[in-house]
């Protein structure tokens, strides 16, 4: 069977940078096997699979797979597939804004899109689950050693190495400084070792300090998953959804509205930039959304 497929690059505004997701449309039918071998195939850090929702309120039901595993949730791949299905919709030189849900392992998750003659679509989603933290024992040293840094450049202000998920959890280690982000050199093999298993998956790296190349940035990021089959990742929504919780715990955010400009992807030659809004009630993250723009690159037909 013939099932269209489209290329975004997502977290950006210009093709060939940014995060690549796979979009594979008329999805159903196909079983999980299937599904894992094709994301293999696109050997990018994520492919969705668009299906037809049981609940008629939802636009779509969205599965996302890794080359490695299914993930109940990710960032770029709900950004990219809400931007995805409104310009197959409406077309791409549409003026519009619109609301859609879209229904996903970890439960649905409202996205709103907005498209504009000559411009590069936009879409957010309010985080579908809060991040919480999940207390377990780091080898704090073992740590280190994978990521080529010193247990001195593990840190910074509040900031302490911490695991955290809104649906994927992520061990997030703060790097004192840019350079030190920049210039690490991450082990894979040790990684495995050394690093906690949460939830039945081995953590994920995420590796984050305060300001950036871009001079509106407020944090500086890198993601590294071998259990997902990424060696590093470009833009990692899902992480980012995690990493609301820890600048809430450890900038102590005040209650108000905060606009925060997350940079990742620079060392890879793809730079991308994720949009994160933390709303802040009676000191308790009241919510949270997570937006970025996504451009398509190419389209075809995948014949299985």
């Amino acid at each position: 069977m013939a099932r269209p497929y489209s290329i975004y690059d997502v977290f950006t505004d210009a093709k060939l940078s940014g995060n690549p997701l796979a979009v594979i449309f008329d999805a159903d039918g196909l079983d999980d096997g299937a599904m894992q071998a094709i994301a293999k195939e696109m050997n990018l850090s994520e492919t969705v699979f668009v299906q037809t929702s049981t609940n008629t309120t939802h636009s779509a039901k969205l599965r996302i797979f890794t080359p490695g595993r299914e993930l109940p949730f990710a960032g770029h791949p709900t950004v990219g597939t809400a931007i995805a299905l409104a310009e197959r919709t409406h077309g791409r030189d549409s003026d519009l804004d619109l609301v859609c849900v879209l229904e996903e392992a970890v439960g649905p998750v409202r996205c709103a899109v907005r498209l504009r003659q000559g411009e590069v679509g936009f879409a957010e989603f309010d985080l579908p689950k809060k991040s919480q933290r999940i207390d377990l024992a780091l080898n704090r040293q073992g740590i280190v050693d994978a990521l080529g840094v010193e247990l001195t450049d593990i840190g910074f202000e509040n900031h302490v190495a911490s695991i955290w998920s809104a649906g994927v959890p992520f061990l997030m280690i703060p790097l004192h400084n840019l350079a030190t982000v920049q210039d690490m050199e991450f082990d894979a093999p040790l990684w495995e070792k050394v690093a906690p298993f949460v939830e039945g998956a081995l953590a994920s790296a995420y590796v984050y300090c305060r300001g950036g190349v871009h001079h509106q940035a407020k944090f500086h990021a890198r993601m590294f998953s071998p259990d997902m089959g990424i060696a590093e990742d470009p833009a990692t929504g899902g992480a980012v959804a995690a990493l609301s919780g820890a600048i809430h715990h450890f900038d102590g955010l005040p209650d108000g509205h905060h606009p925060l400009l997350i940079e990742q992807g620079v060392e890879m030659g793809r730079p991308s930039f994720i949009h994160l809004h933390i709303d802040v009630q009676e000191g308790a993250i009241a919510k949270a959304r997570i937006g970025g723009q996504a451009i398509r690159l190419a389209e075809g037909i995948i014949e299985i």
